[in-house]
């Protein structure tokens, strides 16, 4: 049976696939995804085409360097309304996120791919569409409070799966594409490769 890499430091990510009973080792692609996103961006990709290009890119890097394994790449973008965000840099950052996402609904483009070999043998893009409550200055003080140093941790400035869940009125779409890997789709395709067995 392959060896199965994660090519990230995302603990989230980890932490899916830990919990779903796979056994992965984590070895981070270390890509310049800024450089990425603004050269795709120039040529009019979409935030769906962004997530799936740093996916591959993170993947095959990876597989270079371990050709039997199974590396698996992921990515998530966040799109409101046409403007892209990224993890925020501080607590300022943090506040201007919620600010901005206050009463709007965004999209969430997590994508998936796995490469053996240096090639790409599968990819999936899951979205979901978030819809956050309307947010007081006082509100966004204190969940920036309370969640910490964290909130730099994920784009948007939440995490769905802990005290984020308090910024949210509707979500539509898959919890584990909101999470950043859309997880049902990946161990579809690990069962029928063999690659887990339960």
């Amino acid at each position: 049976m392959p060896e199965i890499i994660l090519a990230s430091a995302s603990s989230a990510r980890r932490m899916l696939l830990e919990n779903a009973g796979v056994t992965a080792r984590t070895e981070p692609a270390h890509v310049d995804e800024d450089s990425v996103k603004e050269a795709l961006a120039a040529e009019g990709a979409s935030a769906r085409d962004v997530a799936d290009a740093l996916a591959e890119l993170k993947a095959i890097k990876i597989s270079n360097r371990h050709p039997e394994a199974f590396v698996i790449g992921g990515d998530q973008t966040l799109d409101c309304e046409g403007r892209w965000f990224d993890k925020p840099e501080d607590r300022e950052g943090a506040k201007a996120h919620l600010e901005a996402l206050s009463g709007r609904t965004h999209s969430l483009q997590s994508a998936v791919c796995v490469a053996q070999g240096s090639q790409v043998l599968w990819r999936h893009v899951g979205i979901a569409r978030l819809t956050m409550r309307i947010l007081d200055a006082d509100f966004i003080e204190t969940y920036l409070n309370r969640a910490g140093d964290d909130v730099q941790t994920s784009v948007g400035a939440y995490r769905l799966e802990g005290l984020g869940a308090q910024l949210f009125e509707k979500v539509e779409g898959d919890y584990f594409t909101v999470l950043g890997l859309p997880l049902l789709p990946l161990l579809d395709f690990f069962r029928r490769h063999g690659a887990v067995t339960i």
